[in-house]
This record gives structure tokens, C-alpha cells and sequence, in this order.
């Protein structure tokens, strides 16, 4: 994975040439307002700056292909660990106890019974919520919009926060808002509230 505290990598690799050429640009830009004959660059110039620029769109591609891909892959079991115990005192309080695994670039949701859920959790409507909260790589951000709760993790520290899940049932978001690495902006995962009432009709209606 990328190392999000480095100076190195593609993305600064993007940037200098982004600053490259902008530096480049407005030299020519100031030579051709100022300079008293204009200047014409040949037919060789101009493809070979054509060529220069898609060779620039296909590594940008290539990089959100790469990013795309290490995003979407399953976790290794190294990233899968998680030091202590899941349950602990006072946690009875809760209708849910989730461990959550932050790492780049996504979240693991890890249930009561140890299973695993890949950037999405589901709770009932109404539920009183806890999270146990880990990064096993860089500072990442755990945010909900509609709950109105931020919290940033620090690598090898758990934070616990907990919410009262919408009355209403649907999809609501959950991102990171610290900047963690090119894979940033596709850190999210959703958190499921299915309607309580709807699933206890569900696991009732074959008994009647």
C-alpha cells in the first residue's frame, strides 16, 4: 500500500509534473503576449506535446486502476488483526458491539460472532450502537454524517465511539475525513438500518 506519510510516490510524482507544466505553460503564455514576433512551433513540437499529454492521462488512469484494485481486494489476515478482547465491560448497555478496522484505503466491520463485513454494517433501526475503533496502518478519520460524530484514529490506539442508530431505515455514510493517501476520497462505507419491525415479521412468519 502506499505510504500516506511519504513524500514519495505517484501522487507526488502527479504533482511535480502538474507543476511542471504549469510553470512551463505560463513561460510560453508570458513569451507570446510579450514577444514582438510570434512564435509558430512545428508540426513536430505539437504532436510530440499531444503525445506527452495522453502519455500523462494514461498513467493518471493507470494509478486509479491501481488504487481501484488494491481497494477492492480482500484483506490479508495481517490485516485482519485485531489486539485484545471484542467484548469488555459495560458493552452490555449496547444492542451492538462492532469492531471496526481501518486501514488503507477502506473499513472492516467485525460483528458479536466474529464475522466479517467488508465496508458495510447493518444494524436495526433505533439501535444503540458501539464502535471499537482501530487503524493498523496510518491516521485515519471515522465520520457520520447523520450522526454527527468524527473521530481520528491513530495507528496501534482504539477510540470508541457510540450512536443511536436512525429511526428510519436506509443507507447512511460513513467516511474517513483525514487525509490518508491517494485511495482517500474512495474511503467510505455505508451503514445499513433495516426496519426492526419488517425483520421480526420475517423470522416470525414461517410459525404461523
Amino acid at each position: 500500500m502506499e505510504n500516506a506519510l511519504g513524500i514519495w510516490g505517484p501522487q507526488a510524482i502527479m504533482m511535480a509534473i502538474t507543476a511542471s507544466f504549469t510553470v512551463v505553460g505560463m513561460a510560453m503564455l508570458l513569451a507570446a503576449i510579450f514577444m514582438k514576433r510570434r512564435w509558430k512551433p512545428s508540426y513536430t513540437f505539437e504532436f510530440a506535446f499531444i503525445a506527452v499529454m495522453l502519455g500523462l492521462v494514461y498513467y493518471a488512469d493507470y494509478l486509479s486502476t491501481n488504487t481501484y484494485t488494491a481497494y477492492q481486494k480482500n484483506m490479508s489476515s495481517g490485516e485482519q488483526k485485531v489486539s485484545g478482547n471484542l467484548v469488555g465491560e459495560g458493552e452490555q448497555a449496547f444492542d451492538r458491539v462492532i469492531t471496526v478496522i481501518a486501514f488503507q484505503w477502506g473499513f472492516a466491520f467485525i460483528n458479536e460472532d466474529n464475522e466479517i463485513s467488508r465496508n458495510a454494517v447493518v444494524v436495526n433501526a433505533g439501535d444503540k450502537v458501539l464502535f471499537k475503533i482501530v487503524s493498523n496502518d496510518v491516521i485515519h478519520g471515522f465520520n457520520i454524517p447523520v450522526a454527527q460524530i468524527t473521530a481520528e484514529i491513530d495507528p496501534d490506539t482504539r477510540r470508541e465511539v457510540w450512536i443511536k442508530a436512525p429511526d428510519k431505515p436506509g443507507k447512511y455514510l460513513i467516511q474517513c475525513v483525514n487525509y490518508c493517501g491517494v485511495g482517500h476520497s474512495q474511503m467510505k462505507a455505508w451503514l445499513v438500518v433495516k426496519d426492526n419491525k419488517t425483520a421480526s415479521v420475517n423470522i416470525t412468519g414461517g410459525n404461523t
